[in-house]
């Protein structure tokens, strides 16, 4: 792996099943959209594929016949983006809820 990769990591298992739970139309486009990242870092990567939720938590924002899914990330040093929640989306602002739950995952991430 090149040193200027970004690396993207679950940031624990839970994390990870919910993003194994998606369609597969999902994580394809998912994963497009990761290797825009890996290549050009997601601060160059922007919309539509990335945006801004709340300070310190960004969302990959992915698509499929099934309807749309939200990827909940945060970035720690040396070019790692650490997934903090998954879901899928059926309204149209991110739910509070979810965002509650990206927040207290990442804590676990500062600690």
């Amino acid at each position: 792996m090149d040193s200027k990769e970004w690396k993207i990591v679950f940031l624990n298992r839970k994390a990870e099943d919910e993003f194994h739970q998606l369609p597969s139309e999902m994580k394809a486009h998912y994963w497009h959209i990761v290797s825009l990242i890996k290549e050009f870092g997601p601060h160059n990567v922007g919309m539509p594929h990335i945006k801004l939720i709340v300070k310190k938590i960004w969302e990959i924002r992915v698509r499929g016949k099934d309807g749309i899914a939200r990827v909940l990330y945060t970035t720690i040093v040396n070019r790692k983006l650490v997934i903090l929640r998954v879901f899928i989306k059926k309204t149209q602002k991110t739910p509070d809820a979810e965002i509650r739950i990206a927040l207290k995952r990442l804590k676990e991430v500062e600690e």
